[in-house]
């Protein structure tokens, strides 16, 4: 395991000030992934940016891991409905 890849869970929770059963909620919801290696949990250097998202959304606006998951997925749908969007208007001006 090269460790610029990986970042510690206790690192993450004292760099964002969140509990580690913050974090173990958000890997129950399968919100974010970890490797535990030994007693030591990391989480992939790649998903840091989905994690400053759910800490600030959790922090700035109170929402628990439980609505999170819900927030996430309405995103989700969003950003597929907007690409979606994005390759019709591409169809409809072969057309005009």
């Amino acid at each position: 395991m090269d460790n610029q890849d990986f970042i510690p869970v206790t690192v993450i929770c004292q760099h964002y000030n969140v509990e580690v059963s913050f974090v173990d909620a958000l890997h129950e919801f399968n919100l974010i992934e970890f490797e535990q290696i030994e007693t030591e949990r990391y989480i992939p250097a790649h998903q840091l940016s989905e994690v400053e998202k759910i800490v600030r959304l959790h922090n700035e606006l109170h929402i628990n891991a439980e609505g999170l998951d819900a927030v996430l997925h309405l995103l989700q749908k969003i950003e597929t409905m907007q690409k979606e969007i994005s390759l019709l208007k591409g169809k409809l001006s072969v057309y005009e």
